[in-house]
């Protein structure tokens, strides 16, 4: 995280990056294949444990529209958290993978989420589409948020809220295990 938020990932050798972590390159590529798919898989991790905390807050009863708000707050202080990784990944073209994998996180969740949804209230729709229509709608927001320095995070999130479908808000809640 030290070395991506110092240049773009694309710009970290694993030569590098085994050496800060004190390990040797065959030990970093027995587990990944660069460190671009190390950094995704941190930036994952943090983005699962504001799912957790959404799980939580399902179980103590907060309605489905603070839900989607309290969420997307979560995801902006994950941006805020690593805000010079997502710049730096934005700013050069060789590094759109973290891009794409916050969109696929978005996407991933987006299906998981319409999974434990009450069916009746989704759109009759290719659940693949709709979830890829949200989640680049989101990273975009997050996108232009990150580019123009007059966006807050405040401003990111209630746009976010405000083009969230209706039965994403709608009190139609994802079942809780």
């Amino acid at each position: 995280m030290e070395l991506a938020s110092q240049r773009p990932v694309s710009q970290i050798s694993v030569a590098e990056l085994a050496d800060r972590a004190g390990v040797t390159r065959a030990t970093f590529y027995n587990r990944y294949s660069t460190p671009l798919e190390l950094l995704i898989q941190v930036l994952g991790a943090d983005l699962d444990r504001g799912h957790r905390l959404e799980d939580e807050r399902a179980r103590r009863g907060h309605s489905a529209a603070e839900l989607l708000r309290l969420t997307t707050a979560e995801v902006g202080n994950h941006v805020e958290r690593f805000r010079v990784i997502y710049r730096l990944s934005l700013d050069d073209p060789a590094d759109s993978g973290v891009y794409e994998a916050l969109v696929r996180h978005f996407s991933e969740y987006t299906l998981a989420f319409m999974a434990r949804s009450d069916r009746s209230a989704l759109p009759d729709a290719n659940p693949q589409v709709i979830a890829q229509f949200l989640a680049h709608g989101f990273a975009g927001a997050i996108k232009a948020w990150l580019q123009d320095p007059s966006v807050t995070k405040d401003d990111m999130i209630d746009a976010a809220v405000a083009c969230a479908p209706a039965w994403w808000a709608s009190g139609h809640l994802p079942r809780t295990s």
